[in-house]
């Protein structure tokens, strides 16, 4: 798929993650700020799914980045569990967009949600830019 053919998107994703050791603390259970890491997986594994190839758009110095998040950690995670990353959009704006995110167990049991802001940089100018069309429309078919 080019980068300017984007699949027809759903209006929400859910990906898929085993904790693995790696993602635990001593106890076993998995360590707070990776279920940053989860959400991460979740929104980059949804653009890609819509054919957004985010090498392309840093090829042309141009990216996404986290500009704000707000977490609740309501349960924990263990060694071996198979998760939920479930993500929607909430807002969309010319030049940022928010998720909203929740990560659940097997067993549909709600363990941590997120709301997190989205920012589209020009990284050789180093400030904020208008998202660009393609995507933009994109995230406006799901929003």
């Amino acid at each position: 798929m080019t980068n300017t053919e984007l699949s027809m998107p759903s209006q929400e994703h859910n990906h898929s993650i085993r904790v693995y050791y790696e993602d635990t603390d001593a106890g076993g259970i998995v360590y707070y700020a990776n279920y940053l890491k989860f959400f991460e997986r979740g929104r980059t594994e949804w653009l890609r799914e819509m054919g957004i190839n985010q090498a392309f758009f840093l090829e042309q110095q141009l990216g996404f980045v986290v500009r704000k998040v707000e977490m609740d950690n309501l349960a924990s995670a263990k060694l071996d569990d198979v998760l939920n990353v479930h993500s929607t959009i909430v807002t969309l704006k010319r030049a940022s967009l928010v998720f909203q995110q929740e990560i659940k167990s097997q067993h549909q049991q709600l363990l941590c949600t997120a709301k997190v802001k989205i920012a589209c940089v020009d990284f050789k100018a180093n400030k904020p830019c208008a998202i660009p069309e393609s995507i933009l429309g994109a995230f406006k078919r799901v929003s």
